[in-house]
């Protein structure tokens, strides 16, 4: 295995254990979770896409209800099954079939710029969880809020990173279209996510 396909083996294996522990493990089973929507719709209005920032939240509506905190750490988990799902997805497309040279290392590189994406969120989910427990002092609950900011940005400057080697006509086939569709999907979503967590810092 080659070392970039085992650090993303290691980011995976460190994704395992967090879905326990956040709410899209376990999406909301309330008969009533209309309640919050109101909630979830006015916090996605901050962000770029608000309309699948809502598609991708509404379902944990109840478990959310009105905390920020709980919005924020949604958002993030979210965020990392889908850029995980996505990793995986491009990861197999190293041993497609009739790929071409120029193909295999622009995919290779996006392995590499997804994984690395992966682990700074991995990274924020657990310094967000950190930021919500009492008993912090403003400095310590101001910087851990910066981690996360600073890790999930690098996490998007990762995702947008993985398309650079696919520029051009050349290349300009199967594996860019289903690479590029799969890739400004999370790139959106991460971006939301991050409208969600500045929020937080912002009115905190």
């Amino acid at each position: 295995m080659e070392p970039k396909l085992t650090h993303l083996c290691y980011c995976l294996l460190l994704f395992l254990p967090l879905l326990s522990q956040y709410t899209i493990a376990n999406p909301s089973s309330s008969p009533n979770p209309n309640q919050s929507i109101n909630f979830i719709v006015s916090s996605c209005r901050t962000t770029r896409y608000p309309k699948l920032c809502i598609k991708c939240l509404a379902a944990f509506a109840s478990k959310i209800h009105h905390n920020e905190n709980r919005l924020a750490r949604t958002a993030l988990a979210v965020t990392l099954v889908r850029v995980r799902s996505t990793t995986v997805y491009v990861a197999k497309l190293t041993r497609a079939r009739r790929i071409k040279r120029r193909e295999y290392l622009a995919v290779k590189d996006c392995v590499e710029n997804l994984g690395d994406g992966l682990g700074m969120l991995v990274q924020s989910m657990r310094e967000m969880k950190k930021v919500g427990r009492s008993g912090r002092s403003r400095d310590e609950f101001l910087w851990r809020l910066s981690n996360v900011e600073t890790w999930v940005s690098a996490a998007l400057t990762d995702e947008t990173t993985c398309l650079d080697g696919f520029d051009g006509k050349v290349m300009d086939g199967v594996v860019k279209s289903a690479i590029r569709r799969r890739v400004v999907h999370v790139a959106r979503v991460t971006s939301n996510a991050l409208a969600l967590v500045n929020r937080f810092a912002a009115r905190h």
